[in-house]
């Protein structure tokens, strides 16, 4: 609930799209496992909108079909209509309104079903090994920090997908 707002203004000129290198950061990766992720589902949960954005791209960019949520309570009612077996991992954000992540874990984890097993990943901005135990203890099976570091990512989805 606390931090700092900062207002940059840059002048730059602009720039005939032509002439400007790919900036996919999937494409740019110098991180290539030839790890296939397509044909898999995952439910992107992020409330900022620019997150989710970048994350749509990244995600889509290796090959995932996913289907996003704004905060933990709208997750998991996706999760629930979806049935089991829909979603091969779910990626949330910590920090969010309605309901955080580590109470959607939590919520997941509870669940009666093949659904409580849904790998989950947190993705937060808090680096620090106590942040990481957290999510571990609330029932988080990785842990990717933002900015999002695609080799990061890509090594960790690997991981808890069994790819």
């Amino acid at each position: 609930g606390m931090g700092a707002e900062f207002i940059v203004r840059l002048k730059m000129a602009l720039v005939d799209p032509d002439d400007v290198a790919c900036t996919d950061p999937v494409q740019n990766s110098t991180f290539d496992q030839g790890i296939d992720f397509s044909g898999l589902h995952i439910l992107l949960v992020e409330d900022n909108e620019i997150n989710r954005e970048i994350a749509r791209i990244i995600l889509e960019g290796m090959g995932f079909t996913l289907d996003e949520a704004t905060n933990g309570r709208e997750a998991l009612e996706k999760l629930q209509a979806a049935g089991p077996g829909s979603y091969d991992a779910v990626i949330t954000d910590i920090q969010m309104p309605v309901m955080d992540g580590y109470e959607t874990a939590r919520a997941i984890r509870a669940l009666p079903d093949a659904r409580a097993l849904t790998p989950i990943v947190a993705m937060s901005a808090n680096a620090f090994q106590e942040d990481i135990r957290i999510a571990q203890e609330a029932g988080f099976n990785g842990y990717v920090t933002k900015p999002i570091n695609v080799e990061h990512l890509t090594s960790t989805l690997a991981r808890v997908l069994q790819r």
